[in-house]
C-alpha cells in the first residue's frame, strides 16, 4: 500500500470519525474516486486503533473518573461526572443496540450496503436529521444531568450507524440535541459512547489478523503510520470540535452532507464511481 495513501485515509478517518459526516461514507467513496485497491481489513483495524488512541489520549482523565466512579470509588474532579457517578454502565448499557445491530447486519453492512447510492442517501437523511435539531431550542443538560433514559435514546440511535454513510457521531449528537443536552455535552457523550464498539470491532479484527497468519510484513508500515496518524490527528480533532461547538451550531456540516451525497449519488449514476 502506498505511503501516500496511507496518509490521506489516515487522515481522512481524523477528520471524518468525530466531524459529523460519516467516516464509513469518506473511506468506501474515496479509494473508489481515485481508483485505489480496498486497503483491506489490516489497515481498517489501524484506523480503528488509531480512533482508539485519540479517544484515549483526549478524555483520559474522564475515562479515570468514569471507571472509578462507576465502582464507587471517588477519584477525579470533572463537576459533570461527579454528579452522574454512574455512567460508565450507561455508557455500557447505551452501547448494547449498535453490538446487537452489528451481529445481525454485520454482513450487509460490509456488503450491499456499501454501496454509492446507500451512502449517498444516508448522508442527505441524516443531514436534514440534523437540520431538524438544530432549528429546535437547543438544551441545557450537561452530562451531569443526563438521564438514563437519554443515553440509552442517544444509544438506540448509535446502532444507525452500521450503515455506512450515516455517522456515528452525527447521529448520536443529533439524538442528544433532541434529548435537551447542549451541542458540546451530547459530542462529549457521542465519543465517550464510541469508545466500546470502536474497541470491540477492533478486537475482533485484531483476532480475525491472528488466524490469519498476522499483520503481512508490507503492511506493517502502513499499519503503524495510520494508527499514529489517525490517532494524533483524532485528538487535534476532537479538541477543535468540542471548542467550536461551544458557540457554533452543526449548520456547516449539514450543508457539507447534503451537497457530498448528492454528488455520491452523481457520480454513481454517472458510473464514474461503481458499487
Amino acid at each position: 500500500m502506498p505511503i501516500y495513501q496511507v496518509v490521506v485515509l489516515a487522515l481522512i478517518q481524523a477528520l471524518t470519525e468525530f466531524l459529523p459526516i460519516s467516516s464509513s461514507g469518506h473511506l468506501a467513496i474515496v479509494p473508489k474516486l481515485f481508483g485505489w485497491e480496498d486497503p483491506g481489513l489490516v489497515f481498517d483495524i489501524a484506523l480503528h486503533a488509531g480512533t482508539l488512541v485519540a479517544i484515549a489520549l483526549y478524555f483520559f482523565k474522564d475515562w479515570i473518573q468514569l471507571i472509578a466512579g462507576g465502582f464507587g470509588l471517588k477519584i477525579g474532579t470533572d463537576p459533570e461526572l461527579k454528579k452522574n457517578p454512574l455512567m460508565l454502565w450507561m455508557i455500557a448499557l447505551a452501547t448494547i443496540p449498535l453490538g446487537v445491530a452489528g451481529l445481525v447486519f454485520g454482513k450487509q453492512a460490509e456488503g450491499a450496503w456499501r454501496s454509492p447510492y446507500v451512502i449517498g442517501t444516508m448522508l442527505i437523511v441524516v443531514g436534514f436529521f440534523m437540520w431538524y435539531a438544530e432549528r429546535g431550542v437547543i438544551g441545557k443538560k450537561d452530562m451531569g444531568t443526563m438521564s438514563w433514559f437519554d443515553g440509552v435514546t442517544i444509544g438506540v440511535s448509535q446502532a444507525l450507524a452500521v450503515v455506512p454513510g450515516t455517522s456515528r457521531s452525527g447521529v448520536t449528537i443529533t439524538t442528544g440535541l433532541l434529548r435537551g443536552l447542549t451541542r458540546e455535552a451530547a459530542a462529549r457523550f457521542s465519543f465517550l459512547l464510541s469508545a466500546p464498539a470502536i474497541l470491540a470491532a477492533a478486537l475482533k479484527g485484531a483476532h480475525d489478523i491472528q488466524k490469519g497468519g498476522g499483520i503481512p510484513h508490507n503492511m506493517q508500515m502502513p499499519f503503524l503510520l495510520g494508527t499514529v496518524i489517525s490517532g494524533l490527528g483524532g485528538v487535534v480533532v476532537i479538541a477543535y470540535f468540542l471548542k467550536y461547538l461551544r458557540r457554533n451550531s452543526l449548520m456547516p456540516f449539514v450543508y457539507y452532507r447534503i451537497v457530498f451525497g448528492v454528488v455520491v449519488i452523481a457520480l454513481a449514476a454517472f458510473r464514474v464511481i461503481g458499487d
